[in-house]
């Protein structure tokens, strides 16, 4: 495969089916925010060290910005657009909200993926909660409410 060539790729984003076209080197992140014009996935350092890009892939949290597109074919992607709305928002945003758990809120959309993932495994503590959200930095030092509003949606 010659590296200019595309792969068709289906993906089950937010619930909707995409079928798409795309260069086999292009990231996920990428075909998410210029390709469907989901940008509530950010690019943070584009190395997959900030976590700003977290989306889950079948209910596992991963950082879209070191993910191939065309190995998520066939997967579920659910995105921070899939994740509440504004007038009925998910219980962990609201718990981010209360809590004073973003600041410029670029991070935010990661933050919020990766504790939805972090629940499912359920945390028993708060060392839990921290170590489990080490993969996602807020440059605004929001970590100490991002924790709490999380150990409230966990009933810690």
């Amino acid at each position: 495969m010659s590296p200019g060539s595309s792969i068709h790729v289906s993906l089950k984003i937010n619930g909707r089916d995409h079928e798409i076209s795309v260069p086999g080197c292009e990231t996920l992140l990428d075909v998410l925010r210029d390709g469907l014009g989901m940008t509530g996935t950010k690019k943070g350092c584009d190395m997959g060290a900030c976590g700003a890009c977290t989306v889950l892939a079948d209910g596992r949290r991963i950082k879209s910005c070191l993910a191939l597109a065309a190995s998520y074919d066939g997967r579920s992607i659910t995105t921070i657009e899939g994740i509440g709305t504004l007038d009925n928002l998910h219980r962990l945003q609201a718990a981010f909200i209360r809590h004073d758990a973003l600041q410029c809120g670029y991070c935010t959309p990661g933050q919020i993926l990766s504790g939805l993932a972090l629940l499912d495994e359920k945390p028993r503590d708060l060392a839990a909660i921290r170590e489990g959200m080490s993969g996602n930095l807020c440059r605004c030092g929001a970590h100490p409410n991002i924790v709490v509003a999380i150990a409230e949606v966990a009933g810690l």
